[in-house]
């Protein structure tokens, strides 16, 4: 079986991960009082089929919400808490969480603070919960449009990740969550980056299956030596500063895009100031550019408003003193962190972008 150790739980791949699952189910059973699988609305018809049909669960309780970022808030929290209590949970309840990064980091973040804390499985169902969401003990919501402003760090008991709930998706659902995947390649692994940009027009599920592991296995080589992100991890934001601004500004508008098409382009904008502040090689920045509009068609530019997107950044987690800090390549395959960016350079790489 192939499974991953990161910190204190284990990440399983594949069906036999419902081995693992069944495994821990039996050995603990004397001890869960009672098991809660929150799904969404697409998770809950499409998924958890799978997942009953593969494991031992059988008197659960069912939690349903609706699916979406704009539903990762506290209000949905206080629902779910209220849907614990009702339903009678208690400290040795279990739950678990079966969907996208919405459902894995609310999810934990419920189940982290409903009684001071209650064990959860993470089991996530799209390519970007597979590959980033749900690894690396981040569980958060959003505080109105600023994303994952709440939270904290709680470990679940295990993650178990089956590719065939990718075929559930849609194509741009997928092509999201590769930008997380081409972003682990570009700050730590030269070669992901490389076979990711030479197989992703053919991918089959087999071949994806390797390159998640490889995904994972970067992130978890990070988020290891920096479980807090007080250093290192910081450069898995690489992308997101401008990103994660692109991403609130266009929140519940007709031109909402995906996390992953927003990053990617930050990631593009954060390697023109890479390139002006940290020494990226011109001929690499041109080479991020092109692979990535490859994957992700240029975006009218039109419908950024940057006073607004500039105002969200004004909120990220890695500023300093009001100071706008970067996570940027020096190279393809490595990255810093904590580096300072002027407004007038912000500006300058949407105009780069937009060439």
């Amino acid at each position: 079986m192939t499974k991953i150790n990161c910190l204190d739980y284990s990440i399983y791949f594949g069906l036999e991960s419902y081995s693992k699952l069944n495994d821990y189910l039996i050995a603990n059973q004397t001890n869960i009082s009672k098991v809660f699988i929150l799904t969404d609305n697409n998770t809950n018809e499409y998924c958890l089929p799978i997942l009953m049909a593969n494991s031992v669960l059988s008197e659960v309780e069912i939690i349903e919400i609706e699916e979406g970022e704009i539903n990762k808030n506290i209000e949905t929290c206080v629902l779910l808490w209220d849907t614990l209590s009702e339903l009678g949970a208690d400290r040795n309840s279990l739950m678990i969480n079966l969907g996208g990064g919405v459902i894995t980091d609310m999810g934990g973040f419920v189940a982290s603070t409903f009684k001071r804390g209650i064990r959860y499985i993470n089991i996530p169902t799209t390519l970007l919960s597979q590959v980033d969401a749900s690894v690396g003990g981040k569980t958060g919501i959003d505080l109105g449009h600023l994303k994952n402003q709440v939270g904290v760090f709680s470990y679940p008991e295990m993650i178990l990740i089956d590719t065939q709930f990718l075929q559930t998706l849609e194509q741009r659902q997928l092509k999201s969550g590769l930008a997380e995947m081409l972003k682990h390649g570009l700050i730590q692994d030269k070669t992901h980056w490389e076979t990711l940009n030479y197989a992703y027009k053919d991918l089959d599920y087999d071949q994806l299956e390797n390159l998640i592991y490889d995904s994972v296995s970067i992130k978890k080589n990070v988020v290891e030596s920096d479980p807090k992100e007080k250093g290192l991890r910081k450069i898995l934001n690489f992308g997101h500063t401008i990103g994660h601004g692109i991403e609130s500004s266009l929140l519940n508008t007709e031109n909402q895009l995906l996390h992953g098409e927003s990053i990617a382009i930050g990631m593009i904008c954060e390697a023109y100031i890479a390139f002006k502040t940290t020494n990226l090689p011109e001929k690499e920045m041109k080479e991020i550019k092109s692979s990535l509009l490859a994957v992700f068609p240029k975006v009218d530019s039109s419908i950024f408003n940057l006073d607004s997107i500039l105002n969200y950044m004004e909120h990220d987690k890695k500023n300093i003193e009001g100071e706008f800090k970067f996570s940027l390549l020096s190279k393809i395959g490595e990255c810093e962190f904590n580096c300072p960016a002027t407004m007038e350079l912000i500006k300058e790489s949407f105009e780069f972008y937009n060439l």
